[in-house]
């Protein structure tokens, strides 16, 4: 191995996790490099994400890291210049039965305590912040009105642009075939293209997390699901908190739409049961479902045209909740896996709480957050707002 070859750490994957913690690396003065299989940043699951930015979760674990989140994203373009269509809309949680309206102000507590700006509306109130809701039977919800939402495609490549600047390689369509493991301690990676050594070395690959830590004998329980969404037209603006509807319903747990920045409705539906593997074709199943459930909620909709459907990969744990942390097995190799669907929320944060992982410079706050996100934790419980 050459010293042109030698890093301080290695990531693996450039997506929602792996591209700002290079960024977050980087800006520490840690030399890194970032490995992907695919052709350029961002290919994986990030390009399928719809843009939804929220710290309104139900656990203090994730309220934290998105509250860091938000900051970043926020004051993005102030701080690099980057237009990354970030928009305050806020996140809205519509209550219309008991059982809805019962765990969200349970929630609120736990929300509140970490400090979440959030707060329960009233049935009126409610609808003056989204006069087209359908008033029958509302009860009210929660608004979050620091949430709001921003394109993957262009955050993911002005964190990479900012990461190449401060130092960052990234190597591009070369897949990692296993680990350099000596005296029970990593010491590099194997590609298809060479050998790269450093004493750190990350796991961040998304829906093949697994099946890369199974090559350096760790398990860990991610396994891809697969979640269908569509974007209209551009039309005039009309609605601005994210719209989620927790309400199962046949064929759906939820489902959620916002109006992006750019005017365009983006929605999605959380398919009950799960879409287990990793196939990513659209069906015939998901737009009928998901326009009744639209329509029914807000009338208004009945009118927009779809432009596009797709279907993108949510590497699911069984509890919800991220997998990060050291290995057991393998000194120096470090779990970054299981986002849920929630790694380009769960990002730039994360990146940073994971830069002072590899440091050794974590706070009393990094610890109990990590105590929630541990790979060795029972997965107990079940994340209330997925």
């Amino acid at each position: 191995m050459t010293a042109g070859n030698a890093y301080d750490v290695i990531i693996i994957g450039a997506g929602s996790v792996g591209t700002p913690a290079a960024m977050a690396m980087a800006e520490a003065g840690l030399r890194t490099l970032v490995l992907d299989r695919l052709p350029s940043v961002g290919q994986g699951s990030n390009k399928s994400a719809i843009g939804g930015l929220r710290a309104t979760h139900s656990d203090p674990a994730k309220i934290r890291i998105c509250l860091r989140s938000l900051e970043i994203f926020s004051t993005w373009q102030e701080r690099f210049g980057d237009r990354i269509e970030w928009r305050r809309g806020g996140y809205s949680f519509v209550a219309y039965r008991d059982e809805e309206e019962k765990t969200l102000k349970e929630l609120l507590v736990v929300q509140k305590t970490f400090g979440l700006n959030i707060d329960w509306l009233s049935a009126g109130d409610f609808l003056k912040l989204l006069p087209d809701l359908d008033p029958r039977g509302l009860r009210g919800g929660t608004f979050s009105p620091d949430d709001g939402h921003a394109s993957p495609l262009l955050a993911i490549h002005a964190f990479y642009s900012r990461a190449k600047a401060l130092g960052a390689i990234f190597r591009f369509n070369e897949t990692v075939t296993g680990f350099v493991v000596r005296s029970g301690r990593v010491r590099g990676v194997r590609t298809d293209r060479g050998e790269y050594g450093a004493e750190t070395v990350i796991n961040a690959s998304g829906a093949w997390g697994a099946e890369m830590a199974a090559a350096a004998g760790t398990r860990v329980p991610v396994r891809p699901d697969s979640h269908e969404a569509a974007v209209t037209e551009a039309v005039a603006r009309f609605l601005e908190p994210m719209v989620v509807d927790i309400r199962p319903v046949g064929g759906s747990a939820n489902f959620y739409f916002y109006q992006h920045d750019t005017g365009q409705v983006i929605f999605c539906i959380t398919p009950d049961p799960s879409i287990w593997g990793t196939d990513t074709r659209e069906t015939s199943s998901f737009l009928p479902m998901v326009a009744r459930r639209m329509v029914e909620l807000m009338p208004r909709l009945r009118h927009l045209r779809v432009r596009r459907t797709w279907r993108g990969l949510y590497p699911m744990t069984p509890d919800g909740f991220p997998i990060v942390g050291w290995t057991r097995e393998v000194e120096g190799l470090m779990l970054a896996l299981g986002m849920c669907g929630q790694g380009f929320m769960l990002g730039p944060g994360l990146a940073e709480l994971m830069a002072r992982m590899v440091r050794g410079t974590i706070t009393d706050d990094d610890r109990e957050t990590l105590s929630y996100l541990s790979p060795y934790r029972e997965f107990k419980g079940q994340e209330k707002l997925k």
